[in-house]
């Protein structure tokens, strides 16, 4: 039985060889956020590899899930979608049938550019993409506010974007 707990435990452990990354990697995974488009041999070019190293390296972290995908960033002005405002809502109920059918609503807004399910004084943390402030009562009235079991919303327009990544640094 200890045997089976042991195996059960490591099986859901990560590996430690999954955890570490070395300067190398860290090199890579940088010069990916800045460009995702580079070739392999760009890439090695770039951190100092030659391209089959780099080539497992990359496939390597690819396999870890150090990188989850390949993205374009888009221009929201050139989009009409000039003006990003950031939505707290709080919800009536906290059960799991009404965080998930309220999470997957706002997953399949199109508005919607980033959701998160938070800690705190509200339940959720939304940012949405609008072409104005008449484009945001569109979406509220029309939109967040059709969804069952919003107790509470309060709405920040940002001013200005002073830091936008894709995701976190190494």
């Amino acid at each position: 039985m200890a045997t089976a707990r042991r195996a059960a435990r490591a099986a859901k452990a990560p590996r430690k060889d999954a955890l570490r990354l070395d300067d190398i990697d860290r090199k890579i995974l940088r010069a990916l956020q800045q460009d995702a488009r580079l070739t392999t041999a760009q890439l090695a070019d770039r951190i100092g590899l030659s391209t089959t190293p780099c080539w497992n390296r990359l496939k390597r972290l690819e396999t870890q899930g150090y990188i989850d995908g390949y993205v374009a960033l888009l221009n929201q002005e050139k989009l009409g979608l000039p003006e990003t405002v950031i939505i707290e809502v709080t919800l009536d109920h906290h059960d799991e049938e009404v965080l998930a059918r309220f999470g997957k609503v706002l997953a399949d807004l199109p508005e919607v550019i980033e959701a998160y399910l938070t800690t705190g004084d509200y339940d959720y943390l939304v940012k949405v993409a609008v072409e104005s402030t008449a484009g945001y009562e569109h979406f509220l009235r029309e939109k967040l506010y059709r969804i069952p079991g919003i107790r509470h919303s309060r709405s920040s327009f940002a001013l200005r974007c002073l830091k936008r990544l894709s995701s976190v640094q190494v």
